[in-house]
């Protein structure tokens, strides 16, 4: 009897799987093998590609090496016009105007390695499209596709001519042949689709594979508005005798939100140092690990009134002990259906490095709500520009920012950044401060503050970009309505559009923290 052959040392392992952040040198450099003389993806491109949409990121790995790669985002392809460019699709090559809540995948590139094509790379890649489509229920694939041999005719036929010729068998075009092979059709042809693509001159089929398998989603339509109601509390610091006075008080305001029908209702930072008014203690740092201890009912208390109340929650922030004796100051989202997020402070004050020895976070976080995705920004954070971006990149609509100052200056400093953050980022802000004093407790003496709600500026949102705003320096509350469905709009076809006019050839913002 022979002895068995061992089989594995004849496999070959081809591997169609999602893009990875260590993949991205490879794919570079195959890039520039596919596309010489073309301007070749940035590293920043690529990563922006998996921040945004890693889901429909693939590639063609086989015996461990990356031999194929396409890209990929989710539009509304209605909302673009009839004769974009790959530019507009793509937002220079960023995708961050993709948008998981759209009815079409668009398809940006397909490579394959020139020492591996005739293995049907491509033909998996776009199968693998197929799939995602398939499962993420979209209508269709769309594809601005080279025609790469159009400059070999193009003395002697026009750009429809060629097309239809290779439609026809007629001629072969490596791209277009290989669409239709694919079960794309022809939409029409686009102009100065790709400047640099001078073999197809500058010309593109837009080409599209419809989903058959498509389940029309009644809850999926095209809205007219998308409001979220935040109620923001302007909180009064004033003398108490007990926890339970402070929670009486925090539920008072809990309640006026939910008979608004508020989805968020925002509370202050350092809410929670009212209880400082009762501990009897003097020293600062002593009164803060004191105040540590009652974390635990904090977090009870909210999670309790959000659910109670059916109203997320900004529950202000509140010292809390952790790390072998760190103090940080921390602001948690307490969600209607009972879940608990929490943002670290990010940049501490001289204050509170004086007073307290408050030590620093370093992540910016993005929560998922039943509104969209939002932010916190605790005070000072607000007041750093990079934050916000980094912030608005991962999706924030919303940056809430619970806030403390003691004077006028100090909270014209929140106010004025807040406001300029919403214009640059357009998205709306939202300030919440503390008013009144706690004359007996050290370094919590006095606050100022006037609470507001900022949109961009721009004639589809309130005049001067404030939503709503309190009067200065007393107890109060104020409501209003922001429209994320206005503000998507205005992305794309604002008077300005801070987000897609920016220069990323010229600078970035890189986030050190993932």
């Amino acid at each position: 009897m022979t002895d068995t052959i061992d089989l594995s040392k004849f496999e070959k392992k081809m591997i169609i799987r999602n893009i990875e952040e260590k993949d991205i040198d490879e794919i570079l450099a195959m890039q520039a093998l596919c596309f010489p003389g073309m301007a070749p993806w940035e590293r920043e491109h690529l990563e922006s590609h998996l921040e945004h949409f890693q889901e429909g990121q693939f590639c063609a790995e086989f015996e461990g090496k990356i031999i194929g790669s396409c890209s990929s985002l989710i539009i509304n392809f209605d909302e673009y016009d009839d004769r974009h460019t790959w530019d507009d699709i793509t937002d220079n090559g960023y995708i961050s105007n993709h948008n998981p809540d759209g009815y079409n995948m668009y398809g940006i590139e397909v490579m394959v390695h020139p020492e591996y094509r005739r293995m049907k790379i491509g033909h998996r890649l776009y199968e693998a499209r197929k799939d995602l489509a398939r499962r993420l229920n979209l209508k269709s694939i769309i594809i601005g596709g080279r025609i790469p041999n159009y400059h070999k005719f193009e003395n002697e036929m026009s750009p429809r001519q060629y097309v239809q010729e290779v439609i026809h068998h007629k001629i072969y075009d490596p791209v277009l042949s290989f669409q239709l092979l694919n079960g794309f059709t022809l939409m029409r042809i686009n102009p100065n689709y790709l400047p640099d693509d001078r073999a197809s001159g500058k010309y593109a089929t837009l080409m599209e594979w419809n989903n058959v398998d498509y389940l029309p989603n009644t809850k999926r339509f095209y809205k007219t508005a998308l409001p979220v109601r935040i109620c923001v509390v302007q909180y009064q610091m004033k003398q108490i005798n007990s926890f339970e006075e402070f929670a009486n008080q925090v539920e008072y305001y809990t309640d006026v939100a939910s008979d608004a029908s508020a989805d968020f209702a925002v509370f202050p930072e350092l809410l929670t140092t009212q209880l400082m008014s009762f501990l009897d203690e003097k020293s600062p740092s002593r009164a803060i690990r004191r105040l540590t201890e009652y974390t635990e009912e904090y977090i009870s208390l909210f999670t309790e009134l959000a659910v109670k109340y059916n109203v997320n929650i900004v529950g202000g922030s509140h010292f809390v002990e952790e790390d072998n004796g760190k103090i940080f100051n921390v602001a948690y989202l307490f969600r209607r259906d009972g879940t608990i997020e929490k943002q670290y402070k990010i940049h501490i004050t001289p204050n509170e490095r004086k007073w307290w020895g408050i030590s620093r976070g370093d992540d910016v976080k993005v929560f998922d709500t039943d509104c969209g995705k939002v932010a916190i920004q605790i005070c000072y954070d607000i007041e750093f520009p990079e934050l916000a971006r980094i912030a608005t990149e991962k999706g924030a609509k919303i940056i809430f920012t619970p806030f403390c100052t003691e004077d006028r200056q100090g909270y014209l400093r929140v106010r004025y950044c807040s406001q300029a953050r919403a214009v640059e980022n357009q998205i709306y802000t939202v300030i919440s401060g503390t008013v009144g004093n706690l004359p007996q407790t050290e370094n919590m003496d006095i606050q100022y503050a006037q609470s507001a709600i900022f949109a961009p500026s721009d004639f589809e949102f309130a005049r001067d970009g404030i939503v709503g705003e309190c009067n200065p320096n007393i107890e109060m509350v104020v409501i209003g309505d922001v429209d994320l469905e206005i503000l998507r709009r205005q992305r794309q076809s604002g008077t300005v559009r801070q987000l897609k006019d920016r220069r990323h050839d010229v600078y970035g913002i890189r986030y050190k923290k993932h």
